[in-house]
């Protein structure tokens, strides 16, 4: 799958801007600057999560791992191959595994990995996974329909000042 080269529609819109707030609120909270949020196959928001990692001391807690963790404990699994989440950042590849293994077969994504590893001023010595996220879906059995990079100001805005 390649990038859309397509804008979001005004829901995805919405939802990301959505997804970016709560990155917003987790770097508040004292965590990354990180959100994700999934709806329903009509756009409803069904859960919301954070970047929890600083202050839960859990480096899985990322928003992506934290909301398929309470959508599988709260959802059925007919419920997360209808649901598109949305991401403030592209899921990285841990977070893609979690979301391919959940069943959610849809993601929306704002800033991609290689936008925030610019702004995040990534060393080039320092070893980084940097495996996209249709890398990672399209090594599975399962079709995971990605949409994005959208919205690079509003998402490199909640970056701005934190990583340097």
């Amino acid at each position: 799958m390649q990038p859309s080269l397509n804008q979001p529609t005004d829901q995805d819109r919405a939802h990301l801007l959505a997804a970016i707030e709560l990155a917003a609120r987790a770097r508040k909270h004292g965590n990354h600057p990180f959100g994700a949020l999934l709806t329903d196959s009509t756009g409803n928001v069904l859960l919301t999560a954070e970047n929890t990692v600083l202050t839960e001391r859990d480096l899985t807690g990322h928003a992506e791992t934290n909301l398929v963790r309470s959508a599988s404990r709260t959802l059925e699994p007919s419920q997360l191959l209808e649901a598109t989440m949305y991401t403030s950042t592209e899921p990285c590849a841990m977070c893609s595994g979690a979301v391919y293994w959940s069943g959610i077969r849809r993601v929306v994504y704002a800033l991609a990995a290689t936008e925030l590893n610019v702004l995040a001023g990534a060393d080039p010595d320092e070893p980084l996974l940097d495996l996209p996220c249709r890398r990672v879906f399209e090594a599975g059995g399962n079709m995971v329909e990605v949409s994005g990079p959208y919205l690079y100001e509003e998402a490199a805005a909640v970056h701005a000042g934190y990583w340097g």
